[in-house]
């Protein structure tokens, strides 16, 4: 069965409307250089710990540095973090080996053949890779949320290249994703912007898109 993880969580109620229709997973965003679903740090400790032992809860972050990474992961108290740009400084490893149990996503934004060497090379310290449709060379850096599809050939190939889970994210919407699951063959979708109406979470698509999806076996 594909994994469920709903994005760009924003209270408490939009978390208890997600486990209500089945979601496996919550997305918890931090500071980022743009894009929707931006929360505050105290906030995202609040729905972690409400939510502990209910259901995965991710970080999103957009720090670089493994130190700034673990400090953040202390404060919020999150399950998973999902690194949204590539590191500078530390590894994968340190993350796992100061805080046992969390679990550590990398993104990969899907441009280029580039794109597929550095999914696998991630994949061999990361537990799971996500897969979005950012652009980390602009001026103005897009992580994630961007409303976009990527090329669905090149996620295919990394799904087959890495011994690892993998989400796709980037555009997915009730009207597209069994096209996603069916091209892509990810463990898991990762949706944001697709379920929304006027920012907030849409109950009716939500419904929808989880239905359409596990539909897909």
């Amino acid at each position: 069965m594909t994994k469920i993880k709903i994005c760009c969580i924003s209270s408490i109620e939009e978390a208890e409307l997600a486990i209500k229709y089945g979601a496996d997973a919550i997305g918890l965003v931090s500071s980022m250089p743009s894009g929707p679903g931006v929360i505050t740090d105290e906030l995202i400790t609040k729905i972690a710990a409400t939510f502990r032992g209910r259901i995965d809860t991710f970080l999103l972050t957009s720090k670089r540095s493994v130190g700034e990474i673990i400090a953040q992961l202390k404060n919020a108290g999150t399950s998973t973090v999902q690194i949204c740009d590539s590191l500078l400084e530390g590894t994968h490893s340190e993350i796992k080996d100061q805080l046992p149990g969390i679990n550590v996503v990398q993104v990969i934004h899907v441009v280029d053949e580039e794109s597929v060497e550095e999914a696998i090379a991630a994949a061999k310290t990361a537990d799971a890779l996500l897969l979005d449709s950012g652009n980390q060379k602009l001026a103005v850096k897009e992580l994630g949320g961007t409303g976009r599809t990527h090329n669905w050939e090149l996620s295919r190939r990394i799904v087959e290249s890495v011994a690892i889970p993998v989400y796709l994210a980037g555009g997915l919407k009730p009207a597209n994703v069994k096209d996603a699951i069916d091209s892509v063959r990810s463990f898991g979708v990762d949706i944001c912007s697709g379920l929304r109406t006027d920012g907030k979470l849409d109950e009716a698509k939500l419904s929808e898109y989880v239905k359409l999806v596990k539909s897909c076996g």
